[in-house]
């Protein structure tokens, strides 16, 4: 069996990327404008509370009179190449070093290729890994629910698709087409797409509400 997992919301929280990007922002804000750091950042903080990320930093800059395209570019440059104060918890390390000595593992994430790629560095999980698939690296066509990177492992591997086993967390992308070729997918209900409810063909075919339950379950599945 080859083990596959996604990264933001799988194998820790991305709201803690986020609110680390959002200080890095808060505090060109003070450098650059001479706005206080935490006011910002407590701005934006409620705002993604309350309308998510799509327009932090344009309301930021337009409560100040200062927005313009340039300016939120900048903030969103920051935002994606900051280097990220995030932590992998200890549990899943372990569980990744356990798992490591068993069978091959690989990792499949969407994204900016920069911030994932400093999300994978400040995690310190890239060594888990026989190889680490940031799937914007290859053009967006290859983002998830494209089955470019997952058919790359498989040919890596020499194995079929029903030996591949990826765990993921949003059911609107990560599962429907792997589950069309018969590779086992497990959902972890965790971050913010916990609740979601989709179709069948969508959703996973096992289920955790942890990591730390995977490896019964793929006790159960290898069994």
């Amino acid at each position: 069996m080859i083990l596959i997992f996604d990264l933001d919301d799988t194998l820790y929280d991305e709201r803690s990327f986020v609110l680390s990007g959002l200080r890095s922002v808060a505090q060109h804000g003070s450098q650059e404008f001479g706005l206080d750091p935490e006011a910002s950042f407590s701005f934006m903080k409620q705002v993604l509370e309350h309308d998510g990320r799509g327009s932090i930093f344009d309301r930021w800059l337009a409560q100040h009179g200062i927005a313009n395209r340039k300016r939120v570019a900048a903030c969103v440059k920051i935002y994606r190449h900051h280097h990220p104060n995030i932590t992998l918890p200890s549990a899943h390390r372990e569980m990744l070093h356990r798992l490591q000595l068993l069978y091959p593992l690989y990792l499949v994430t969407d994204g900016h290729k920069v911030a994932q790629q400093r999300k994978v560095e400040a995690l310190g999980v890239g060594a888990f890994f026989r190889r680490v698939f940031i799937t914007h690296r290859f053009g967006v066509a290859h983002a998830k629910p494209s089955l470019y990177c997952f058919e790359r492992i498989k040919q890596a591997e020499g194995v079929d698709w029903p030996q591949l086993l990826y765990v993921g967390d949003n059911p609107s992308k990560d599962f429907v087409n792997l589950n069309k070729v018969g590779a086992v997918t497990v959902r972890i209900h965790t971050g913010i797409h916990a609740q979601a409810v989709v179709e069948t063909e969508f959703d996973a075919t096992h289920h955790i509400d942890r990591l730390s339950d995977f490896e019964t379950l793929l006790a159960h599945i290898t069994d």
